[in-house]
């Protein structure tokens, strides 16, 4: 799996309401674009949020399905983006003396991104994945999830 880490200046509770709110997913992760539903009970185990992938004229809706979750701790995803396949995406909190250290890790699991090496895979998740960070900093530390 691609890993990167970001250090958001907020407790681990802070961090994990955003991800803990559906309706905040295409304010920071990059590539969503519109959200359509959130299932009631996100972020349980099989809740989904249904949202579109894509710039206009181009979306593709799909959704993005909790596989685990430990409230304040961690949370994986089933990600969806077909015709282009599904990854899995985890985030896991750690509390730091400042605040909270995310980690992200993802990996193509199906369809044809599953088919492209790790190695490949992680020159285009590392800078993705990084600037989602940055973005989820941005919605916590600036309270836009509340």
């Amino acid at each position: 799996m691609t890993t990167v880490e970001l250090d958001i200046p907020r407790p681990p509770a802070e961090v994990f309401a955003v991800l803990a709110d559906g309706w905040t997913y295409a304010g920071w992760v990059v590539g969503a674009t519109h959200i359509r539903a959130v299932d009631k009970g996100w972020p349980a185990v099989g809740a989904r949020i249904h949202h579109s992938v894509g710039t206009w004229p181009l979306q593709l809706k799909d959704q993005t399905v909790v596989r685990s979750v430990v409230p304040g701790d961690s949370l994986e995803l089933h990600a969806k983006a077909w015709p282009f396949g599904t990854a899995l995406v985890r985030f896991e909190l750690t509390a730091t003396a400042d605040g909270t250290r995310v980690s992200m890790a993802e990996k193509a699991v199906e369809g044809p991104g599953a088919l492209v090496p790790e190695a490949v895979q992680a020159l285009v998740l590392q800078p993705r994945n990084r600037e989602t960070l940055l973005r989820l900093s941005d919605v916590v530390v600036r309270g836009d999830h509340r």
